[in-house]
């Protein structure tokens, strides 16, 4: 059973109002800071069943490895594509899957949440400040130490790019740290990252060559979306276009998406695939990445390639592609020669 939009956005609302002050008396442990912390079991929370939402995951997944090396994590999520995101991560331990339509699993769904309280964790982070499932299943979960998700007004005052998605549960982490005596780790933060594998990235290479079967370095575009992010018709072919005329011994191919469609009326040579690993090692072998706000636009900024992100209705400050050279453009406030002089930047 599909819940109509607007339902779910009173849901959301009514459950924001109920869960908003969960944590607050919540008491931080008093732990000797003279000794190691020892975590050995971490639950992260994300329950989001979209691509773009479980590749925003990574980032915060490297830091609890980078910080607790010896840890094992479990991960709570919706749906299934956090396998093949976290197929790599030799640290997760289990992936704990709420049904994508909870609606048509009620059982199901109920024995996952109840799932939680059957493990004791030493740490639990929410991973979505704005998830009210989050917020409850890190006060019903069995940890000394947990990390609500709340925003807080100092490190915002500190960190310009703390409201960015991937970005803010490390800060958070981070900031928890220190409030328990610990050392303050100013360390760059981990990028989007789906480690794909040197066999992987090799097999992408292949499929490449196969499809442009020359020498020459490659743009890939993607030109769908979703719902008021997706740009139009006339849109792509005008950027195509310009394109072509700016960049005449690069190869420039389009990632069709799951729907088999093409803003540009299939005039780029193409591939398909509905492998996301799959996908990521041909961008990987590509020179940038070109796409509106989306999943495989995460994609390309977790295969480690230059990325840039059209924004029209979405905020850049929370989910731009960044690192690795990637940019984030507001297409209502820059022109196409802007954007070709932040793909040169990249390219050149």
């Amino acid at each position: 059973m599909k819940i109509p939009k607007s339902v779910n956005n009173i849901r959301r609302r009514v459950m924001h109002s109920i869960t908003k002050n969960i944590g607050k008396k919540y008491k931080d442990p008093v732990v000797d800071t003279s000794k190691p912390l020892n975590i050995q079991k971490v639950l992260i929370i994300r329950p989001n069943h979209r691509l773009g939402n479980q590749l925003l995951l990574t980032p915060i997944v490297q830091e609890v490895i980078n910080t607790f090396p010896n840890c094992k994590i479990d991960l709570f999520v919706k749906g299934g594509v956090a396998n093949p995101v976290f197929q790599n991560y030799t640290q997760i331990n289990k992936i704990i899957q709420l049904p994508k339509k909870p609606f048509n699993h009620l059982f199901k769904y109920m024995m996952v949440w109840a799932s939680v309280k059957q493990t004791r964790y030493d740490l639990v982070i929410n991973g979505d400040k704005d998830s009210s499932s989050g917020r409850l299943l890190t006060q019903i979960s069995k940890a000394r130490f947990k990390v609500f998700g709340d925003v807080h007004e100092d490190i915002q005052a500190e960190f310009p790019d703390y409201t960015h998605i991937s970005k803010y549960p490390i800060y958070n982490l981070r900031r928890y740290l220190v409030k328990l005596g610990f050392e303050k780790n100013t360390s760059s933060l981990p990028v989007l990252n789906i480690k794909l594998s040197t066999q992987e990235i090799a097999d992408g290479k292949i499929i490449l060559d196969g499809i442009i079967n020359n020498n020459r370095k490659t743009i890939c575009i993607y030109t769908n979306a979703t719902g008021d992010k997706c740009y139009s018709e006339t849109w792509w072919e005008t950027f195509y276009a310009r394109l072509l005329k700016e960049y005449p011994n690069y190869n420039i191919i389009e990632m069709l998406p799951i729907e088999n469609i093409s803003k540009i009326s299939f005039k780029a040579p193409n591939f398909y695939s509905k492998d996301i690993r799959e996908m990521g090692a041909i961008i990987k072998n590509t020179s940038i990445f070109i796409a509106a706000d989306n999943g495989v636009m995460h994609l390309a900024s977790a295969s480690l390639t230059p990325t840039v992100g059209f924004f029209s209705v979405t905020q850049p400050s929370i989910y731009a592609p960044y690192g690795n050279g990637s940019v984030a453009l507001n297409t209502n406030e820059t022109s196409i020669d802007d954007w070709i002089v932040s793909i040169n930047k990249i390219l050149k």
